[in-house]
């Protein structure tokens, strides 16, 4: 086991109905005024606005809306939300939704400290030195971001997506009710699923140092992923499983499973955010697209531990097995596995690769992935 410091700073407030604490949660932060950031309506319509509204009103503490919010969330967005969180003088930001939503957040809290503009803080040009607290209520289980400090947001202009990560965007406290996932679109479910194990899997196979310590524990949230996405696909409102499949969500990309890991990298992520950046697809849809085509392609560099994976996840013996079997599960769920199902062409290929190319650069790994290696696995995902 490498050398390590762990540090999570951030309190995971778990379970029904704790939705209802935030105004505490804030109050005991010292909050006054909270920039109130969110997706579609449907958190009015379903209630979840009134019922945060309510408590923020019982501690006193005033909010701005700032809805609208998209899936791959957009740096013009964030922008607007530093103005209106600087206008108002606001003391936090409150994240209501999934990911995206949260990932906006903290680029909103790091900007609004930041005198140039936020952009600067993804390209590396200046570093965050604070941030506005923030605060969260997850609906959508997926990213990880209600546990760990990072955002990933699109620079619509220049088609780069990158993400930012610091001490001070850690979330102060997260509220995770799994009540709150169940209206979520089966589409987004197995989206979400393909995204949890991504983030498993990048450090487990590329890791030059991973203990198996480590190993046992992805290929435990793995599972559970497997297992609970079955359940939900056939019963959306089982409790349990969507407890289960929220926690697995958080764990995967809290910083625990790569704890004492060393010379890993995120090939998966780097190739997909060019798929999201230059055609707005789900996240976890190109994810779920590229991790086979890159397993394919990586399978030979780290044999054994493909080995291990068919083992434990599968209970298969043969290292490609178990990379077709994981594809057959996204098919069987409905997840795509193919470039075409996502309306990407092959005349297509050229473009993204360009954009990988400058992503990998960003990535620190542009000396393993060429121009013709990343050629090579996108043709293997067409």
């Amino acid at each position: 086991m490498n050398n390590f410091t762990f540090f999570n700073p951030t309190k995971i407030d778990f379970g029904t109905d704790k939705e209802q604490l935030i105004g505490q949660h804030l109050a005991e932060h010292g909050i006054s005024k909270v920039l109130l950031c969110y997706g579609s309506e449907r958190i009015k319509r379903d209630g979840l606005f009134q019922t945060v509204s309510q408590s923020l009103a019982s501690q006193g503490i005033e909010f701005v809306e700032f809805g609208g919010i998209v899936s791959n969330p957009l740096l013009s967005k964030v922008r607007d939300g530093i103005a209106l969180a600087r206008g108002h003088q606001v003391g936090a930001v409150l994240s209501v939704g999934g990911g995206s939503v949260l990932d906006s957040s903290k680029a909103i809290a790091a900007g609004v400290a930041y005198a140039g503009d936020v952009w600067d803080l993804f390209i590396g040009k200046a570093a965050i030195d604070s941030a506005l607290p923030v605060f969260s209520i997850l609906t959508l289980a997926a990213t990880g971001s209600e546990m760990n400090s990072g955002a990933v947001v699109t620079n619509e202009a220049t088609k780069e997506k990158f993400a930012i990560q610091s001490v001070h965007t850690f979330p102060r406290v997260s509220i995770v009710n799994p009540a709150l996932m169940q209206t979520v679109s089966r589409d987004y479910l197995v989206y979400s699923a393909a995204d949890i194990i991504a983030h498993c899997i990048e450090g487990y196979f590329t890791a030059t140092v991973q203990p198996k310590l480590h190993s046992r524990m992805v290929e435990a949230i793995v599972k559970t992923v497997i297992e609970n996405t079955q359940v939900l696909l056939e019963q959306p409102d089982n409790y349990p499983a969507r407890a289960e499949f929220a926690w697995a969500a958080t764990q995967a990309l809290n910083g625990l499973i790569y704890a004492g890991t060393a010379g890993f990298s995120y090939p998966n992520h780097m190739i997909e955010h060019a798929l999201s950046a230059l055609f707005n697809v789900p996240h976890g849809a190109g994810l779920s697209v590229i991790m086979p085509a890159w397993m394919k392609w990586y399978h030979d560099r780290n044999p054994s531990q493909f080995q291990r994976f068919a083992k434990q996840v599968f209970d298969l013996d043969g290292g490609l097995q178990g990379i077709v079997a994981l594809e057959s599960w996204f098919d069987r769920i409905g997840t795509p596995t193919r470039l075409s199902q996502l309306g990407i062409t092959r005349g297509d290929l050229p473009a993204i690769t360009d954009v990988v190319l400058g992503n990998a650069q960003w990535f620190g790994i542009a000396d393993i992935y060429t121009r013709d290696v990343v050629a090579e696995i996108l043709q293997l995902a067409l």
